[in-house]
């Protein structure tokens, strides 16, 4: 089976516009710092704490374009850290999820939904998953080849869309444990 590349995705924040123009003032926009592998999709200069009950996040980074809501993406290990409870689930599931306030150079917010640890996840084409022999929303399990410590990841959704290009994305958590480093290749095992 062709392999695809594994991406580590670190803690960051999706804001709504209404929100950004709390945090950096009204009629702010984003400044686009680096595009990132999906289409469209940006890392911005722009950098906002993350404050939960025991600790804080003091920079970080805000990845674009707005969204129709507020979310922050960190680790099983950040949410412990700072004290906030952030369930397992795909990105823009946040009903009962966790909270925390966001502070920025304006002003702050209370999010009383929003923390998550993002479900691992490959994002693909139409055409990938025909190729691969998966369709959106399944589960697969995936093996990352690495130097010491190779590991297969099992409860990896499957997300089909015209919209992305090939790639998985983990967190830092698992990216630790597999020691992986940019360029790690993963593959679909059976």
């Amino acid at each position: 089976m062709e392999k695809f590349i594994v991406e580590t995705s670190a803690r960051h924040v999706h804001v709504s516009k209404e929100d950004l123009e709390i945090l950096f003032g009204k009629g702010y926009e984003l400044t686009p710092k680096k595009n990132l592998s999906q289409p469209g999709q940006f890392a911005c200069t722009e950098r906002v704490a993350v404050v939960g009950p025991k600790s804080s996040f003091p920079a970080v980074s805000i990845l674009g374009p707005v969204r129709p809501a507020t979310q922050v993406e960190i680790s099983a290990s950040d949410a412990r850290s700072i004290g906030v409870s952030a369930p397992i689930r795909e990105s823009g599931d946040i009903e009962g999820s966790g909270a925390c306030k966001i502070v920025g150079p304006c002003g702050e917010i209370e999010i009383d939904k929003g923390v998550i640890v993002a479900k691992r996840h490959i994002h693909m084409t139409p055409a990938d998953a025909e190729k691969y022999g998966v369709k959106d929303k399944d589960i697969v399990s995936v093996k990352l080849d690495t130097a010491d410590r190779s590991l297969i990841f099992g409860d990896v959704v499957v997300r089909v869309s015209e919209k992305f290009a090939l790639a998985m994305h983990i967190d830092t958590d698992e990216s630790n444990a597999a020691m992986a480093v940019p360029g790690t290749m993963g593959e679909i095992v059976k």
